[in-house]
C-alpha cells in the first residue's frame, strides 16, 4: 500500500515539474522595456566626429523636423546590415539622421563610412560610451526617431524592412 502510495505521489510530482519546465519554455522571458513615448531628448556635449569641435544636443535637435539618432560602430556587424536602410532614409527630406560613433577607432570608422556610403548630417564621437547610456542604450546599433526634441520612439537592434515602412509612415 505505502509503495503504491510513493508511487503515485512521484507520479504527480513528475507530472507538476514537466508541466512547470512546459509553460517556462513557452514563456521565453525576453525582457524589452516598455518605453514611454514623446520622451525628452538628453542634453549633451559632445565632439563632432569630422573635427572634433564641441556640439551640444540644443545645436544638433533644434529644427522642427524629424532626427533618426543611430548608434553605430565599424565592428557591429548588424550596423552593417541596416546601413542600406539608413541610406534610403537619408535621400528623404523630412529626416535628418545623426550618427553616434560608439566606442570606435576613428581610422575603422572612416573605412566603414567611405566602403558603405555616408547617410549622417553629422556624427558624434562617443569613444567611452557614456553618451549611449545616457540616452538610454543597450547596446549596438540603436535608433531613436525624435520630433521637437522629445523621442517617439526607439529602437533596439538594427533597422529592418517593417521598422523601414514604420519609419517612413512616422515622418510624413
Amino acid at each position: 500500500m505505502k509503495s503504491k502510495i510513493f508511487q503515485i505521489f512521484l507520479t504527480i510530482f513528475f507530472i507538476m515539474i514537466f508541466f512547470i519546465f512546459y509553460k517556462g519554455l513557452k514563456n521565453p522571458n525576453i525582457y524589452v522595456p516598455k518605453n514611454s513615448l514623446e520622451k525628452d531628448i538628453p542634453s549633451f556635449k559632445a565632439k563632432i566626429f569630422d573635427n572634433n569641435t564641441l556640439v551640444t544636443s540644443e545645436e544638433i535637435f533644434k529644427r522642427d523636423k524629424f532626427y533618426l539618432m543611430n548608434i553605430w560602430a565599424s565592428w557591429c556587424l548588424p550596423c552593417r546590415e541596416e546601413h542600406p536602410f539608413l541610406m534610403e532614409l537619408h535621400s528623404n527630406k523630412n529626416l535628418e539622421i545623426i550618427g553616434l560613433n560608439y566606442k570606435d577607432k576613428k581610422k575603422n570608422a572612416y573605412k566603414f563610412l567611405k566602403e558603405l556610403n555616408n547617410p549622417y548630417e553629422i556624427i558624434i564621437l562617443d569613444k567611452d560610451g557614456t553618451l549611449a547610456i545616457e540616452w538610454g542604450a543597450y547596446g549596438v546599433p540603436e535608433s531613436f526617431l525624435i520630433q521637437n526634441q522629445k523621442i517617439i520612439k526607439k529602437i533596439i537592434g538594427p533597422l529592418n524592412k517593417d521598422l523601414f515602412t514604420e519609419i517612413k509612415r512616422l515622418i510624413k
